[in-house]
């Protein structure tokens, strides 16, 4: 049990593929549910780990299984926070037009990062563009559903 309350970054070379990247996002996932996460916070994670994974494989390393893609993490009972980067060129994510406006709504582009800012509480991308920074915070004090009166 002690060594849930510890936590060391680790750092990880994945292969541009989708499976390589489910397969640590399963294993992340179980991890911040050992250190005590609730569901509504691993939903969070999963999804915007997921749409993070497939902007770095598909649009930053065009699903070339050839390329990287470099995660580094550390999961504590209070705080996710990983870092995705990719061999890609990189992009500016004040660019991307916001697909909640009316005409954007039948546009692809754009939906994956309005979805980790909404569910993440720290987003950060590096300078080049080719590098997430995202962290979620455990909700302190908030019963889970079966806890509500």
């Amino acid at each position: 049990m002690a060594k849930n309350l510890r936590s060391s970054r680790r750092k990880l070379e994945l292969t541009s593929t989708m499976e390589a990247a489910e397969r640590l996002c399963s294993e992340l996932l179980e991890e911040a549910k050992e250190k005590g996460f609730e569901e509504e916070d691993l939903f969070a994670i999963h999804l915007a780990l997921e749409e993070a994974f497939v902007n770095s494989i598909q649009h930053g390393n065009h699903s070339d299984p050839s390329k990287k893609v470099y995660v580094e993490y550390s999961i504590t009972p209070q705080r996710f926070e990983i870092s995705i980067a990719d061999e890609g060129p990189g992009f500016d994510p004040g660019t991307l037009p916001d697909p909640r406006m009316p005409e954007n709504l039948c546009k692809t582009s754009g939906r994956g990062v309005l979805l980790i800012r909404s569910f993440m509480d720290e987003v950060e991308y590096n300078s080049k563009g080719n590098q997430i920074r995202m962290v979620k915070f455990k909700r302190a004090g908030v019963p889970s559903k079966g806890q509500r009166g």
